[in-house]
């Protein structure tokens, strides 16, 4: 837990016991089994995982264990990657305010994940390191599921019915089109390694720099432009449950989503994690660090999983998305996990940070002790040192420019710079 975190609630304690009371009347279904397996095979040593089942939202409820697992792929060293595993989570959980109930903690969360990844970038940024990496960051809690990630590292959901969906976004220029015209329009230069001869070869980079990414931790040496602002999605499964495969790029550009899914079917989490590295050096060998991170989400009436690949289920259980607004009734989600559904709670890629930070009104900084809080770095503010995330930005859709969240003024230059509008204050030693 972040150090900043008791600053920033010490005005919003609510007793143990009556936080105790709210989770115990939000668990409307019994919590499911949650087994993992990891695999690895490095090349580069560039590769970091993170698995950690013992997360706790009220500090010492048991009831309120979350887990989470993260996969960071390093580039130009391994600096970023290590910083970020042991950073990055505590960093999450300092953004979100203290005297919530699971459900208001799980609505808390996307925007957490959000400052908790800018942070991560503007804390790594000022150590002078030029290293960078992916980050692709998991939170399971019960039958939710919450995906936050920059960069190419894939988390995939396969469920009973055999359909295989992608919870993730990749930020790479040569797939990627909207974050291609982001950068350009940025202050980037995007084009291919150029040879003698004028020959270009290679994937679509970023200059100065050329990096592959548009959004990645760290990379100080190539420009704002590339964000640590991540696409965010959080889904609530059926009480079905289901499998999540979190890899690096070792894995995924060697096998499709389908494939990875197809390749472990069947197996425990820790024999098809290596089922899937192991499926991956056979189709294109070791060309990069490959790593692979399995979450099985098991109901509670299934002591093991299935020990062969299920039957296709009749058109009823069918998995499909489907948009939930937050205040939805209980009854429709109830109803849906009957029928195997898996709802889609949120989803959220800008990579402007007013857009992703939202209003006052979705926060809950609150102002009884005269004091504000940076949206990012969970800074105590004194309400004349404040500048709102709204203020001076083009992209933002709010016409209140004193309308919070509030950012220190490090985060608020950083906010510029990200958006194009006045070179990073960071420099290469």
């Amino acid at each position: 837990m972040a150090s900043g975190e008791g600053r920033r609630h010490h005005h919003n304690l609510v007793p143990l016991a009556a936080l105790i009371s709210r989770e115990l009347k939000s668990e409307k279904m019994e919590k499911p089994t949650v087994r993992y397996g990891h695999a690895a095979q490095s090349r580069k040593g560039e590769d970091y995982f993170l698995i950690k089942t013992d997360g706790q939202r009220v500090t010492g409820n048991s009831s309120s264990t979350f887990s989470a697992f993260a996969i960071f792929d390093g580039h130009n060293g391994n600096a970023a990657a290590v910083y970020t595993r042991e950073n990055l989570l505590k960093h999450v959980l300092g953004a979100i305010p203290r005297g919530l109930g699971r459900e208001e903690w799980l609505q808390a969360l996307p925007r957490a994940l959000v400052a908790g990844f800018v942070k991560t970038d503007k804390d790594f940024q000022s150590r002078g390191e030029t290293s960078g990496t992916t980050a692709t960051f998991v939170i399971v809690d019960g039958w939710t599921v919450t995906v936050a990630s920059v960069g190419d590292s894939r988390c995939i959901l396969d469920t009973q019915g055999g359909a295989v969906s992608t919870l993730t976004v990749d930020h790479r220029l040569e797939e990627n089109v909207e974050e291609r015209e982001r950068v350009a329009a940025s202050g980037g230069e995007v084009g291919r390694l150029s040879i003698i001869g004028g020959a270009e070869i290679g994937p679509l980079r970023c200059w100065p720099g050329g990096l592959c990414l548009s959004r990645s931790i760290g990379d100080m040496d190539v420009g704002e432009f590339i964000v640590p602002i991540p696409y965010v999605k959080q889904v609530k499964l059926s009480n079905a449950g289901g499998r999540l495969i979190i890899a690096s790029d070792g894995i995924w550009d060697a096998l499709s989503s389908e494939m990875a899914a197809q390749s472990c079917r069947g197996l425990p989490a820790e024999l098809a994690a290596r089922q899937v590295v192991k499926e991956a050096l056979r189709s294109r060998g070791l060309k990069d660090d490959t790593t692979c991170i399995v979450v099985d989400i098991i109901p509670p009436d299934h002591s093991v999983q299935p020990s062969t690949p299920p039957k296709k289920q009749n058109k009823l259980r069918a998995l499909f998305f489907r948009k939930k607004s937050r205040d939805s009734a209980n009854k429709l989600s109830k109803k849906l996990s009957a029928v195997g559904i898996v709802e889609e709670l949120f989803e959220e890629g800008s990579a402007m940070l007013a857009e992703r930070l939202g209003s006052d009104e979705c926060t809950a900084q609150s102002t009884t002790s005269g004091l504000f809080m940076c949206a990012v770095c969970q800074v105590d503010l004194a309400p004349s040192e404040g500048i709102s995330v709204h203020a001076g930005s083009i992209f933002s859709t709010s016409s209140k420019p004193w309308q919070g969240p509030f950012l220190c003024s490090d985060c608020c230059n950083k906010k510029d710079a990200m958006e194009g509008k006045r070179p990073s204050g960071v420099k290469v030693a």
